[in-house]
């Protein structure tokens, strides 16, 4: 199957995973790939998957949304006239490009799915103030002008159908991981950090990830020299926290760690990893130290409590979590029985539920319906 894929390669995100990891897993089982992109002269990250590589003229782009020049529509529908795709996959972008494309795709006819990115508080559908609310008001009248719209979990479909998205359009397919890259083994972490244990966080420096919450508990908690805390990531909140959570009080901060070998040596090398945000959508950060036997602790948002429910993992109240965190930081580092238990549950429950060949799978099948529903693609002598 030919596929063009619209998504992002930088800067790094959720997003930019989940679309090197699915092309990559397409390319493997023999699927033709063309990655349509906003581009920049930059060093190609590692592990970028080797295929046809489209750049499409922007303003501005961010971890969160892309400005694209008046250029970029154009050069977008010559494209897919070039290239003829059997279905085009667009993982959303938060970019104005996202709302011309159900009419480029229409006008060429060719089938159209999108992967719907944007995180939200948790069940209930109760969403914070602020741009993910924004982001769903805007989306949701104009997801149903794609052929099928991917989400993470079943509270999230929910959430969209309650918007006016119809629900027969939305297909749940989780993230999944590659388990045999993210899974246990040896690491010279502890001993290059001086650590009998070792806490992580990797994600974002920014406020919707609530990181310091768990530096001030890490902070009370008095917690022995032995135990470090490495703070894995980049962001807005990172210089205005770092002078007051420091190596003083056992905390690394890394910064943002392009190397992926890099990341996995960290998470195999730990013993608890803490994701203590205030919105998600199904964190790849959370599944992959799943996948590599951590105990996790996570918020209650987006799916991520559904990923750790029975005992897979602790799901803190993001009310609550500073104080949760005072009790839970003692215990964990105290019990390394307990976090060998629960890494042993997290790791079988991604193999259970969360394997990045399984995600292929029901993406090859809900390819395979677009088509059936779309049965006649742009002509390949066209």
């Amino acid at each position: 199957m030919r596929i063009a894929w619209i998504g992002k390669k930088s800067p790094f995100c959720g997003n930019v995973t989940y679309s090197r990891e699915i092309t990559n897993a397409l390319l493997d089982r023999g699927h033709q790939v063309s990655f349509l992109h906003f581009a920049q002269e930059e060093s190609e990250p590692d592990n970028w998957p080797n295929c046809q590589d489209v750049p499409l003229p922007f303003i501005y782009k961010s971890q969160v949304y892309t400005i694209p020049t008046f250029k970029a529509t154009k050069v977008l529908t010559q494209s897919l006239r070039r290239i003829k795709p059997d279905v085009v996959h667009a993982s959303l972008t938060l970019s104005p490009l996202d709302f011309v494309l159900p009419e480029i795709c229409e006008e060429l006819n060719l089938p159209l799915v999108a992967t719907f990115h944007t995180p939200f508080a948790g069940k209930g559908a109760k969403l914070i103030s602020g741009t993910q609310l924004l982001a769903y008001q805007l989306y949701a009248p104009f997801l149903g002008n794609y052929n099928r719209v991917i989400v993470f979990s079943q509270i999230q479909r929910e959430l969209l159908a309650k918007m006016g998205v119809r629900e027969e359009n939305i297909a749940v397919i989780p993230n999944g991981v590659d388990t045999t890259k993210y899974s246990p083994g040896s690491s010279t972490i502890k001993a290059e950090f001086k650590a009998e244990r070792l806490f992580v966080y990797q994600g974002r420096i920014a406020p919707e990830k609530n990181v310091e919450p768990l530096l001030r508990a890490w902070k009370q908690s008095e917690m022995g020299t032995d135990s470090k805390l490495l703070i894995v990531g980049d962001g807005p909140l990172k210089s205005s926290l770092e002078p007051f959570y420091n190596w003083e009080y056992g905390i690394t901060w890394l910064g943002f760690v392009a190397d992926e070998n890099r990341r996995i040596e960290i998470l195999r090398g730990a013993d608890v990893f803490i994701l203590p945000s205030l919105v998600e959508g199904l964190s790849l950060s959370l599944l992959e130290a799943m996948a590599c036997g951590l105990a996790c602790l996570a918020t209650d948002v987006g799916a991520d409590g559904e990923v750790m429910e029975k005992g897979a993992g602790v799901v803190l109240n993001t009310k609550t979590v500073r104080s949760q965190l005072r009790t839970l930081l003692p215990l964990f580092q105290d019990h390394p029985e307990l976090t060998t238990l629960l890494g042993q549950k997290a790791r079988q429950r991604i193999l259970d539920r969360y394997t990045l060949s399984k995600n292929i799978s029901l993406l090859e099948e809900l390819y395979q319906e677009v088509l059936v529903q779309r049965p006649v693609p742009l002509s390949r002598g066209a």
